[in-house]
This record gives C-alpha cells, structure tokens and sequence, in this order.
C-alpha cells in the first residue's frame, strides 16, 4: 500500500521564490492550513496547483520547506535519492581536495541535502542533523550505511548542537559515536597537522571553510605575525611556517590547549617559527597593543560571526572596523592584513566598505592581494546565496 505524500501550498512569494532556484519556503509563505507530520517529505505546489517539486518539511523551524527536487518523488524513492546525492557529493571531494585529509563531505543545501552537514577528518566522520528530517530514524541510517560504502575504515561521530535541536523541537540528544571506536585522530591540512577530538570544540570540529585561506595567508605572511581569534591555531601554525615569530590569540583557554598540543605535533616534523600563545580578548588586546606602538608584518583577524541576523549588522560592521582599523595600524609598511567575516549578513560590499573607510581613518593605502571566499569543499549553490558566507579579504599596506 502506497501512503499518499501529503501536499503544502505556497503563495506567489515562496512559490516565486522556488521557481527562482532558491530551495527555501519560509512558513509565513504558506498557504494554511498546514498539517503535516514533522520532518517528512512533502509535495509542493503554488495556489493554482501546480508542481513546484518534493521537499522536507520542518514543523518547528521559520524555514518550513526546504526542497529536494524539482520533481514529485514518492517516499520510496527517497532512500535511493539521498544515496545519489551523497555518491555526487562525495565524487565532487574526491576531485577538488588537495593536500588534505580532512574535508567536507556534504554542506547541506549546497549538496542539495539541506539540513545534514558531514565533515572527514583523516578517518574519522563527524556528522549533524539540522533538521527534523535527517534526524528520522528511518533516514539516519541511509546516510551512515552509505558512510560505510565509501569510508569503510572511518568511524562515524555525531555531533550534537543543543541549540539546533532546541530550535527544531527534537529531543535533547548528547554527542556520540555512532559507528567505528574512534571520536579522535590527527589530520592534515597543507601539510600542517592537528588534533581532531570530536567530544571537544566548535563546529564540527575545525574550521575547515578557512582550509585554503590559510595556505593563502602561508602564501604571503612574512616577519613578525599576530593571529587573532586563533582558535586552536589554524592560521599561526600555517604562518609559522613562514614568518619568524607568530603571536596567536584566543579568548578559549581549551582552544588554546589543543593549539599548543598541535604546535607540538607539527614541530616535531616541520622547522617552524616561535609562537607565543595568548589567552586575552583580541578587542582589548589589540587596543593595548596599538596604544603601546606594537608593529607587525602580518595581522590576521578571523573573528567569529558578529551579525546572526540583518538587525545587527550596523554593530557588526562597528566591530569589524574597530579591529580592522586597530590593526592596521599596527602594520609596517609593506605589511600584510588578512581580515575575515564569515558573517552571512555582513555582504563583501558591506565588508570591503568597512576595511576602506577603516584604511582611511588609519591613513594607509592599502593594496588587494586577494578576495577570497570559503574552500570549495563548502560550495556555493547559485541562488541560494546563504550559501555563500564567508569573506576573506588578503591585502597589503603600501605605505
């Protein structure tokens, strides 16, 4: 017996909006009533009935519909559909990752699987379910099963964000290992090594969005050199390779643990530079710093998301240029900045705005070296543009 898929309505925005190659139907966009199991697929279509095409319905969440195909699929043919998109994402990995062992294997919408996240580190998997859907017990495991078939030696590590769970009404869940005996490795980013703990950290673990914007900043970081928001030592350790003397800041103390552990490992086989690790606010330091007439080749500003929602952008773009203005005047002439937001709110016009009118009031005249976005193994769905988020902006003082 075939159980009928039900169907969801939505009005001329969210129906334009799909029709637009956006995968989103926002809940104020539906026609009511809406009575629909959680986390099931479902069938769209606009207020005239026609097809928009079968999607994963959330009942908790502002984002109801997040679609999976332009067409009306059955719920039988949704196991063999995930398992073609996770073959395709995996595929995709397999053909742009370079000098990494640690990767991510599946960015959601960006892999036309919104709501699960995968990400490889050497032989372990840390996977999260962002919505109700992949969270079933009947589709969980198509994605582990299919984990297996092209990871066979990997463990499997569920990462759990409470918040996201609390969002999505779904029971309170801890993080566990779900297959394999590992939650721990070491991997290799451009020939850089770090621990993995996946009981430990943000994300999924590392930032692994920044993988090629470290080799970047490798590229081109040179002499005395400070890293704030250093986490656990993504970009000093990829600048120690190169620059003299690093300066690495973090407000984190356990952060900062797992980046001196990952120093260790990496000058046990690598000649590196000396670096200090600090464990401060990177605000009030780089404020003391400036004051005291601290000067450096090359600043690093990589500071988490400052604006969750368009409200705060206004104060976001004030935070950023108070440390983008702090540190550029702190750099030598010929002094390299790398400045980062991975603020989707915050646009790179917003972003670029902010950086010039901070060169302005430091007086520099600053040269681009690059604009730089997220590694490709995080792709941008053209249409979606919350796919696109982070912003890596590489420039020069010229005097």
């Amino acid at each position: 017996m075939t159980t009928a898929i039900p169907v969801i309505t939505a009005n001329h925005r969210g129906a334009s909006r799909l029709r637009g190659g956006h995968l989103w139907v926002y809940r104020s966009d539906l026609v009511p009533p809406v009575d629909v199991p959680r986390g099931t697929i479902v069938h769209v279509r606009d207020q005239r009935g026609r097809s928009l095409g079968s999607a994963l319905y959330s009942s908790a969440s502002q984002i109801a519909v997040r679609l999976l195909s332009g067409e009306e699929i059955s719920a039988a043919q949704l196991p063999s559909l995930l398992r073609e998109r996770i073959a395709s994402a995996v595929q995709f990995r397999r053909q742009i990752a370079r000098d990494t062992d640690a990767y991510r294997v599946i960015f959601s919408e960006g892999d036309l699987l919104p709501g699960l996240i995968l990400d490889k580190y050497n032989d372990v998997l840390a996977m999260q379910a962002l919505t109700q859907a992949f969270d079933r017990e009947d589709l969980r495991p198509i994605v582990l099963d299919s984990m297996a078939e092209h990871f066979p030696q990997a463990s499997v590590f569920e990462r759990v964000d409470p918040h996201i769970r609390e969002l999505e009404q779904l029971p309170p869940r801890e993080s566990q290992l779900v297959r394999g005996d590992r939650s721990s490795t070491i991997f290799t980013m451009n020939g850089v090594r770090f621990h993995f703990d996946g009981l430990t950290g943000q994300k999924t673990g590392a930032f692994l969005d920044q993988r090629e914007n470290y080799a970047a900043a490798a590229r081109y970081g040179h002499g005395e050199a400070l890293d704030c928001f250093t986490y656990q030592g993504g970009f000093a350790l990829h600048l120690a390779r190169v620059c003299a003397r690093v300066t690495a800041v973090d407000s984190s103390r356990p952060a900062l643990e797992v980046a001196e552990r990952n120093e260790q490992l990496n000058r046990a086989e690598h000649r590196i530079g000396e670096i200090e690790w600090i464990e401060a606010n990177a605000f009030d330091l780089l404020k003391d710093y400036a004051t005291a007439g601290r000067q450096y080749d090359t600043i690093v500003l990589d500071p988490p998301a400052f604006a969750k929602t368009k409200r705060t952008v206004p104060p976001a773009l004030r935070g950023y240029k108070e440390l983008n203005l702090r540190a550029l005047k702190m750099l030598r002439p010929g002094g390299v900045l790398v400045t980062c937001s991975c603020s989707f709110h915050v646009s790179e016009a917003e972003f670029l705005g902010m950086l010039g009118s901070a060169a302005s009031d430091a007086g520099r005249h600053m040269r681009i070296l690059e604009k730089r976005g997220q590694a490709q193994d995080h792709p941008i769905l053209l249409n979606v543009p919350e796919t696109a988020y982070l912003k890596c902006i590489i420039a020069s003082v010229i005097e």
